[in-house]
């Protein structure tokens, strides 16, 4: 059996947006995809559901994409058994915004569900946007509830799994996006300055990294895991 690479979602915690890259991994890179439940959790309990998901009979790497950065560089932390390597994907190791912290008391007076979708496209997908894509960002919203969404925006605003990461010794990837409107650029250069083993990779594309350039995506992580063997 090969090496495994055990997907941590965005914000919305479905899954289901992973289907390109999982698409473009395939066949010769098996997958495991992490679904949260759709619930308010804070970053701890997201970890625990990601920890009782990891493969048992099997290496692996993790990989967390945005929101799902700082699970992947707490389980890491933990050295679970079978565990290569960690990767994140247009993600961080802290709060990517202080204003985030400054508004997060009111983040409930407005649903994520209420942004207008061209604005959030705009932000996410930026001139790669696909009516596809456009479609599976909209689908996985209606599909999260208000309260969950707003309980991970607010765990966002004040994490920092800085002192995490710099105790790492396993190989890391930070795979970061040219025109990412969410999370800046110095999200990835605090990430190269933090890790003991690690090497950031940029690819042209928006925040929606992973859904937009999968192929690019893909190409990356299996040049991490050729590494790792």
């Amino acid at each position: 059996m090969g090496c495994a690479v055990v997907l941590l979602p965005g914000l919305d915690g479905l899954g289901s947006q992973f289907a390109p890259l999982v698409e473009a991994l395939s066949p010769d890179v098996p997958t495991v995809v992490v679904p949260y439940p759709d619930v308010p959790m804070d970053y701890e309990a997201h970890q625990r559901v990601a920890a009782s998901a990891l493969p048992r009979d099997r290496d692996y790497v993790i990989l967390g994409e945005s929101f799902s950065g700082p699970v992947a560089v707490s389980l890491a932390a933990e050295s679970p058994r079978g565990l290569l390597g960690c990767i994140l994907c247009a993600s961080f190791l802290r709060s990517p915004h202080r204003l985030l912290a400054l508004v997060a008391p009111f983040l409930g007076l407005l649903p994520p569900q209420r942004v207008p979708s061209r604005f959030s496209d705009f932000l996410v997908m930026g001139r790669f946007a696909t009516p596809s894509l456009r479609q599976m960002q909209l689908d996985a919203r209606r599909n999260v509830s208000a309260a969950t969404l707003v309980a991970r925006l607010k765990a966002v605003a004040h994490v920092n799994v800085s002192d995490t990461l710099r105790g790492l010794t396993l190989p890391t990837l930070y795979l970061r996006a040219s025109e990412d409107r969410l999370v800046p650029r110095g999200a990835g250069e605090h990430f190269a300055a933090l890790a003991r083993s690690g090497r950031v990779v940029d690819i042209e594309g928006p925040h929606f990294l992973l859904q937009a350039k999968p192929v690019e995506a893909a190409a990356a992580i299996r040049e991490f895991l050729t590494g790792l063997a």
